[in-house]
């Protein structure tokens, strides 16, 4: 076994690519530090995600601090500023998405619960206070990522990479997911 070359990756990368045909997109509310903001745009590069939705006094993807963090993968992305919560998770839903707050509520479901083999918009909130209430009113789905260990939350930038995968991942599952070996 080796590490794949360039050429490889690509390879790799573009057949996983024709196999989820679903769209993803993620709305920040009110995120505070711009390394979270940066890291969250990488990840949803690197997840192919079309759209980033900057909500209510969430950090500005292009400010120095969060570039640090995104090294310029915010670049992929259609990225807009929304004044109110509602009006993003409006855009999001006139978009096509169905809008999937990440969240430790109450009325919550597993996040490998929620049918995600579709276009979604994950909502992800403020670093300490989450996603506000208002907001989770406004989403289709309130789901959560369920956790085994003695820490009873992840980190924000942490919960969207797992977010985006599971999107990904049961979009994988509907179509006809390749092996390294294709």
């Amino acid at each position: 076994m080796k590490q794949l070359g360039e050429t490889d990756l690509k390879r790799l990368h573009r057949t996983w690519r024709r196999k989820d045909h679903f769209r993803l997109a993620l709305m920040l509310e009110n995120l505070q530090s711009p390394f979270n903001v940066g890291a969250i745009a990488r990840t949803a590069a690197a997840m192919g995600a079309e759209a980033l939705y900057l909500a209510g006094s969430a950090v500005d993807v292009r400010s120095a601090a969060a570039q640090k963090a995104a090294m310029g993968s915010d670049r992929f992305l259609r990225t807009e500023r929304l004044e109110t919560t509602a009006e993003a998770v409006a855009r999001a839903r006139a978009d096509g998405f169905l809008v999937v707050a990440l969240e430790l509520a109450d009325a919550a479901v597993p996040l490998p619960e929620v049918d995600l083999a579709r276009d979604v918009c994950l909502v992800l909130g403020h670093e300490d206070r989450g996603v506000s209430a208002a907001c989770l009113l406004d989403c289709d789905v309130v789901a959560f990522v369920p956790q085994l260990g003695k820490i009873g939350s992840l980190n924000v930038a942490s919960a969207a990479a797992v977010g985006c995968y599971e999107v990904r991942r049961q979009g994988f599952a509907a179509g006809d997911a390749p092996s390294t070996a294709d």
